[in-house]
């Protein structure tokens, strides 16, 4: 399957779920490596006008969520997010928000991602690490 195929396949995966209520879209993705991007609109600000902390959290564990489910055989395990730290570092009032997540660690029991998001100026705007346990489906 091409990457654009894959890429339709991941985005339609996302249809009916918060992914899709605040405008999550993957945009490019690796073995070693996912990337997304996110609207700064009304679905994902604050009262304040600024993109809200857990929209960007929530932006966050989607793609290291995506990201780990790549690693395995989904047929026989799954993935869940045990842990999500995220440092809000700038603020953001319109636009899009790119998020890339990288693995730290792929192992048997544990995965770790890191996800940086940052704005259209590529400035950083938030770092995340989510840890996540990889589950058996039986």
């Amino acid at each position: 399957m091409d990457k654009q195929k894959s890429l339709e396949k991941l985005n339609a995966f996302g249809q009916g779920t918060m992914m899709e209520h605040i405008g999550i879209e993957i945009t490019d993705f690796e073995k070693d490596y996912i990337c997304g991007k996110m609207p700064v609109d009304n679905r994902t600000v604050q009262p304040y006008g600024l993109l809200h902390g857990g929209a960007s959290a929530a932006f966050a564990e989607t793609l290291g969520s995506i990201a780990a489910g790549m690693q395995i055989d989904l047929n026989d395990k799954g993935v869940v997010g045990i842990e999500l730290n995220c440092n809000h570092l700038r603020s953001v009032k319109n636009g899009w928000v790119y998020g890339q997540a990288v693995p730290i660690k792929i192992g048997g029991k544990i995965h770790v991602w890191n996800i940086e998001i940052k704005n259209e100026d590529d400035n950083l705007v938030c770092v995340s690490r989510l840890t996540l346990a990889v589950i058996s489906k039986k």
